[in-house]
């Protein structure tokens, strides 16, 4: 039989509750006592005792194995804000523990065996953006959404640069041609090029709150404007579809961090989808919708969020006076991977029926 090293079990992400063990002259020191979950965040009964992270894992499907609800991974952890949003401290071939005694998870690197005594090596999670960690979700499923410009809140519609004219007057135009433009650049120079699409609607308010943006290609800029009424002068780079004047431009965004764990959100959260990301009517697992809920109403990357339908609404046989409310119907999660002020993007991770517009997100739980 092989022996343990007392530099055992490893430490969690660091938090008051978190139980951590120490080498102290042979004997487990521990620090703390971990806060006993909520009834929401629960093990599943048939939880394995450990996992060995591969690659191609991700945080949702690691979690899943072992809780009911993957969402409280973080609490599972005692895990705050920041580690939240920065959880690239997971590689593959390190060990993720079921803790039992406490209920909590702990992560190991890859047992070491030295003269005969296996030892487990704590993982100091101190590397951040590193390109091995595995991601929250699965990465290619939402990469082709995290660039171009996918709503255009009503605000930035307004405010846009736009093309006011067309190399040698030309009505369309493709890559190498150039093209003139007129507005507040902000010093940037590479914008995308869109179109405004449909015109997206608040379900409860009935109000615009941002237009779907049909991407056209990218432009850079050659030349500045010389005079207060004068243009500024951008080369196309590459073009996906005709580019034309009247269209807008929306300076390229740095690369979005999109591996937060998953959460719930940290403050209620009531909303429905506003739309389905190709305009069809009705979608699946995986597929992409947008809430009319964003930044301004607590929603952040990593939200996890319910999705259900409203209960229906019928006359009561035995009590005309009284109509009946049936139950609302949660049916999966929806997990936030893009963000605007009013509006967000969310991935479709497991439902039990078809997604239609107008049904309700709401904090998991709930």
């Amino acid at each position: 039989m092989k022996k343990f090293s007392t530099f055992a079990l490893l430490f969690a992400v660091a938090a008051p509750s978190v139980v951590f063990a120490q080498e102290t002259q042979g004997t487990t020191v521990q620090m703390g006592a971990p806060a006993p979950l909520s009834s929401k965040c629960q093990f599943l009964p048939n939880a394995p005792d450990k996992h060995e992270v591969v690659k191609g894992d991700t945080l949702w499907d690691i979690s899943a194995k072992f809780l009911k609800n993957p969402w409280c991974w973080p609490e599972v952890w005692g895990m705050n804000k920041e580690d939240i949003k920065n959880p690239h401290w997971i590689y593959p071939k390190q060990i993720v523990y079921f803790d039992r005694k406490n209920g909590r998870l702990r992560l190991a690197n890859p047992l070491s065996t030295e003269n005969g005594v296996t030892k487990i090596q704590p993982q100091i999670r101190s590397v951040l953006n590193d390109r091995n960690a595995i991601s929250s979700i699965p990465a290619h499923l939402i990469e082709p959404y995290l660039s171009q410009p996918l709503i255009i809140e009503k605000e930035g519609f307004e405010n846009a640069p736009r093309i006011v004219a067309a190399q040698e007057n030309r009505v369309f135009l493709g890559k190498g041609d150039k093209v003139y433009v007129r507005g507040d650049l902000k010093s940037d120079t590479s914008f995308h090029v869109y179109r405004p699409g449909v015109a997206l609607k608040d379900p409860d308010t009935k109000e615009i709150i941002g237009y779907e943006a049909v991407f056209l290609g990218i432009v850079n800029l050659d030349k500045v404007a010389k005079t207060p009424d004068g243009v500024d002068t951008f080369i196309v780079h590459n073009s996906k579809q005709e580019i034309g004047v009247g269209d807008r431009l929306v300076a390229v965004p740095a690369t979005p961090i999109i591996n937060y764990v998953p959460h719930s959100p940290t403050q209620t959260v009531n909303g429905k989808i506003v739309s389905i990301y190709g305009g069809v009517k009705v979608a699946g697992q995986s597929q992409i919708i947008s809430l009319n809920r964003g930044s301004n109403h607590g929603v952040d990357i990593g939200t996890v969020l319910e999705v259900g339908r409203a209960g229906a609404v019928f006359p009561d046989k035995t009590d005309s006076k009284k109509p009946i409310r049936m139950p609302d119907e949660v049916y999966g999660n929806i997990f936030v991977f893009r963000v605007f002020k009013n509006i967000s993007y969310g991935l479709i991770m497991q439902v039990s029926n078809t997604v239609q517009v107008g049904d309700v997100v709401r904090n998991p739980g709930q």
